[in-house]
């Protein structure tokens, strides 16, 4: 979608500010945000909520291109006072929101009276970072004034950890340098411990990386929206792609950070210096251990992307989602250390490999077809399968990834939604009962044929055939289950514009519910970064053993915990800044 010029222009306008009254009480005197705006050149402002326009005219051209844009990831992304995610634009606690409806952005219901635009969530204050210094400054003042600090990009963070009423917001979307080097020296190791890596910005998202990528020959490991931040809390928390499992999570790619502690120092953590700080940034979690505002990850070389695909028409009965989920899991061990990763949905399975041959790939995924022959002699309908060869990612990506594939409902954000997610280890494949019963939970969990149940994702993206001698150095502090997961199974629900405090809580209780079908017959392990928000135990289900480590390294460079997020580590459960949490 091309965004419209009148539409950018009036984006573009630098700093976007809303009227005073429209501000949360500040913890801070006038005279202190006009000191720190001064000594970081002006950058701190005041941003407006992506949906302002419409509450202030519903009849002008900039709430017509505000409706238009409304579930538009770019526009979105582009704008602090945008959020993926609706719900981390308002306060769930309270319901002040500014929120358009998703489904139908010109429904005239969302700004008539008596509902207002109010900031909800959304820091009243950002700084546009442009270096260190920055947020330094942003440091200092937090400390002496007690003002909150979130750290936002791109605003994906599925557990609001880059929002904040009250907050000051560092936003880092500006920090858009990219190069490569084919043989990348991490600061302080040896001359000759040479990497072919990519250094980039906080700012540079999925779209950008891979087109530079592309550009230069190589492959990175991405997730599958092409917004997300590529160094950010991705990366930070773990981050997985269709390519982990020949090429490992994003962290495990990770050759160094550029980083500002929240004591005020501006380092380098690499597998030489700060290792300590490296272990904790390669999993720890993003908003936790400091600014991150560059970081360089391993490339590898580009090469031809394998694919094979089924789809059919959604059924009355759960039956065909389920002998697709027992035909995958009968096959994935096998397929998982080929080096497959992929999606698998009710109707759906695409599976991505670089790791072999276009003739390789067809016989490694021949079940997959001659399942779907076996449907369409059966009578399913809209039965499709069929095997293709890209000649490298970027052209895979934006063909199955990307709104400019014709894919429906990629890159459109905006609408609320509840998330759960479990990951699934070897040992559900090992047995034909296991594996019935792995089955079993997730036909079970995903609802089916129910059209209202929350939306079940199968991904195939742990690192399951990758091999250490490919991978950045160094430990990672992702949970140790990563390292024996196949599946990576998520669940989101949704909730309506104007659905009640009740009516959310229920949606959040019963996406949840329905993953404990998966919780039953799996350990407790799961994705920090696409977890449930109030997920049981999660310093185990995110960390595993890591966590006491974590926590020491968190104390010995935050020790006032200046940076303190929802379920992150060493995080303050009882602080007013997660009022707005249900």
């Amino acid at each position: 979608m091309t965004i419209p010029l009148l539409f950018l222009a009036l984006l573009a306008r630098a700093p976007v500010r809303a009227a005073a009254q429209d501000q949360v009480p500040l913890a801070a005197p006038t005279d202190m945000w006009a000191a720190l705006s001064a000594r970081v050149g002006g950058r701190v402002f005041e941003p407006l909520p992506f949906a302002r326009p419409c509450f202030d005219d519903a009849a002008s051209p900039e709430c017509a291109h505000v409706q238009e844009l409304y579930q538009n990831e770019k526009a979105r992304t582009a704008q602090p006072g945008g959020y993926t995610w609706g719900q981390w634009e308002t306060c769930q606690a309270t319901g002040e929101q500014c929120l358009l409806d998703f489904a139908t952005p010109t429904d005239p219901a969302a700004t008539a009276s008596p509902n207002t635009c109010e900031l909800g969530s959304i820091p009243p204050h950002f700084l546009d970072v442009e270096g260190p210094e920055d947020v330094i400054a942003a440091f200092e003042f937090t400390k002496e004034t007690g003002v909150p600090l979130v750290i936002k990009n791109t605003g994906h963070d599925f557990m609001g950890r880059s929002s904040g009423k009250g907050a000051l917001a560092l936003w880092t979307h500006n920090l858009k340098d990219i190069s490569f080097n084919p043989a990348f020296v991490p600061e302080g190791c040896p001359a000759s411990t040479s990497f072919p890596g990519v250094t980039a910005g906080a700012g540079v998202q999925f779209f950008e990386a891979f087109e530079f990528a592309e550009a230069h020959n190589i492959t990175l490991v991405g997730g599958s929206d092409e917004t997300v931040g590529f160094v950010g809390g991705f990366l930070q928390g773990g981050g997985h792609g269709v390519l982990s499992p020949v090429l490992g999570l994003g962290v495990d790619r990770a050759l160094e950070f550029k980083i500002v502690t929240p004591d005020g120092v501006y380092r380098t953590a690499n597998a030489c210096q700060n290792e300590d700080l490296f272990f904790a940034l390669r999993g720890g979690g993003g908003g936790t251990f400091g600014v991150v505002l560059a970081a360089t990850i391993l490339a590898a070389p580009a090469a031809p992307v394998q694919v094979a695909l089924l789809t059919f028409a959604p059924a009355p009965s759960a039956a065909p989602t389920a002998a697709l989920w027992a035909l995958v899991t009968e096959h994935m061990l096998g397929w998982a250390d080929a080096g497959w990763g992929g999606y698998s949905m009710p109707t759906l399975a695409l599976f991505v490999t670089q790791r072999l041959s276009k003739d390789e790939a067809a016989a490694s995924m021949a079940p997959l077809l001659a399942h779907a022959e076996a449907m369409k002699a059966a009578g399913a309908e809209g039965v499709v399968a069929m095997m293709m060869e890209f000649p490298s990612f970027l052209p895979f990506f934006k063909s199955f990834m990307t709104d400019a594939g014709g894919n429906a409902g990629a890159g459109k954000v905006g609408y609320s939604v509840a998330l759960t997610s479990r990951l699934v280890q070897r040992a559900s494949f090992a047995t034909p009962a296991s594996r019935a019963a792995l089955v079993e939970a997730l036909v079970s969990g995903a609802g089916v044929p129910a059209p209202e149940a929350p939306l079940m994702i199968i991904q195939i993206t742990a690192p399951t055939a990758a091999r250490a001698a490919d991978l950045a150095p160094g430990r990672t502090s992702v949970t140790p289950a990563w390292r024996e997961a196949v599946y990576h199974v998520t669940s989101m629900g949704r909730w309506a514009w104007n659905a009640t405090g009740a009516e959310v809580r229920g949606v959040y209780r019963e996406t949840s519910r329905l993953m404990d079908f998966v919780r039953g017959v799996t350990p407790d392990a799961a994705y920090l970064n696409e977890a449930d928000v109030y997920e049981p135990n999660h310093e185990v289900a995110f960390w595993g053993d890591h966590y006491p480590e974590l926590v020491t390294i968190k104390m010995k460079y935050d020790p006032d915990r200046l940076l303190d997020c929802w379920h992150c580590v060493g995080w303050d459960r009882d602080s007013e800044r997660y009022a707005c949490y249900m």
